[in-house]
């Protein structure tokens, strides 16, 4: 089991609103979520999506606090989310490999999508602290991210906004150049 691609479903949830722009603004928008994720659906209905659109923010508020250095906050958050969303481990073993270590299938599928992030969340804390959830510097995107760099020096969601970032630095006007006469440089 990798804890740490839980994380990464806190992060893609999470990163489903930006601004204006939400991605889950109906069951489509969780279908498609949810659509690469086999043992996180199931039958969808409204009040699944309002579930997870609130447990969007909890989980933005989690990162946020991470992300500002706030560690108290952010596991503070954090483990009422745990509390709220207990998970239920369990041994299975697939065709010619040996036991391996799941969570239960039990539950509304956002509380099994809670009790993921959580469990990866903790686990990427419990590992590294709060220092890999960042948020990105790009002007204008609000998105969060978890930093796996060795050497923690991540500043951007995506290589867009890398991009984007690169081109505004490069576009800005540089500061003015003063200009020395000949003369006065000695020559």
């Amino acid at each position: 089991m990798n804890l740490a691609s839980y994380a990464d479903l806190a992060v893609d949830l999470v990163n489903t609103r930006r601004d204006e722009q939400d991605d889950l603004r109906d069951l489509d928008g969780l279908r498609a979520l949810l659509s690469d994720r086999p043992h996180l659906g199931g039958r969808i209905a409204h009040r699944e999506l309002d579930a997870m659109r609130a447990l969007r923010e909890q989980l933005r508020a989690i990162i946020v606090a991470a992300a500002r250095g706030d560690a108290d906050d952010a596991v503070e958050r954090l483990n009422t989310l745990l509390i709220h969303h207990p998970v239920h481990p369990q041994l299975a073993r697939h065709e010619g490999q040996g036991w391996q270590l799941h969570f239960n299938e039990s539950g509304s599928i956002p509380d099994r999508y809670a009790a993921r992030t959580a469990m990866g969340l903790a686990a990427e804390i419990a590992a590294h602290g709060t220092g890999r959830f960042g948020l990105c510097k790009a002007e204008g995107c609000d998105r969060v991210f978890l930093d796996t760099t060795a050497n923690r020096s991540r500043r951007y969601c995506s290589e867009r906004c890398t991009g984007r970032a690169g081109v505004t630095a490069a576009c800005s006007p540089a500061e003015p150049r003063v200009t020395v006469p000949a003369r006065e440089r000695g020559q």
